[in-house]
């Protein structure tokens, strides 16, 4: 299985969240500042609710979850947001399904092109960028392990900055990696989860937060 190496993060992606962006939020608030949080407790924020035959996303019992039933698949949602600079954090966990699985955060989505920051739930992540319908990993050619990640039904807590061309990651308080990439500057924000050889992903999230870095 090569699903380590770059070649192997070709991303297929059935439905998006393409809505158009709306004008962009200023963002002169002090470092820390709350620019956009979602505990989702309410089903009308403004996130995807989807079911069909290769998944679900909807919110679920005060999160939001995301089901993957297709094959080397990846459903993303987003609340619709623009920012530049940001800090995010949401806590996550596997509900069901297969260990290998894609769980994570997004910046700088501008409807088909944005950053990842990944992990997998037996103890893999990945920083990267999406852009014309192919992922690439920046700053590491494969996915690597960190025993900082929770494995299996376990809770993680996950940020990523976005801020100027540094893409920095965190999980459970820990830096794990960072990297430069200038090929995006502003977008939305949001989560993401996918499968790899294996069908039946389900992931919760809870507690997103976008902080003005």
């Amino acid at each position: 299985m090569n699903r380590f190496y770059i070649s192997s993060l070709i991303f297929i992606f059935l439905l998006s969240a393409c809505s158009a962006l709306p004008t962009q939020q200023p963002q002169s608030l002090p470092s820390g500042s709350v620019l956009f949080q979602d505990d989702f407790a309410s089903a009308t924020t403004g996130w995807d609710r989807m079911l069909v035959s290769e998944g679900v996303m909807d919110y679920d019992g005060g999160g939001y979850r995301i089901m993957v039933n297709a094959l080397q698949t990846n459903f993303w949602s987003t609340p619709s947001k623009n920012f530049t600079d940001v800090r995010m954090e949401v806590d996550t966990g596997k509900l069901a399904g297969p260990d290998e699985n894609r769980i994570g955060l997004l910046c700088r989505f501008n409807g088909k092109d944005y950053y990842f920051f990944i992990i997998t739930s037996d103890g893999f992540y990945g920083v990267g960028l999406f852009k014309d319908g192919q992922a690439v990993l920046l700053g590491q050619s494969e996915m690597l392990s960190s025993s900082n990640i929770n494995k299996g039904l376990a809770i993680n807590h996950l940020r990523g900055d976005c801020i100027g061309n540094t893409l920095t990651f965190y999980i459970n308080g820990f830096q794990i990696a960072q990297a430069q990439d200038s090929n995006l500057t502003s977008g939305d924000v949001g989560v993401i989860a996918g499968t790899f050889a294996t069908p039946g992903v389900d992931i919760i999230f809870d507690n997103f937060v976008v902080l003005a870095p």
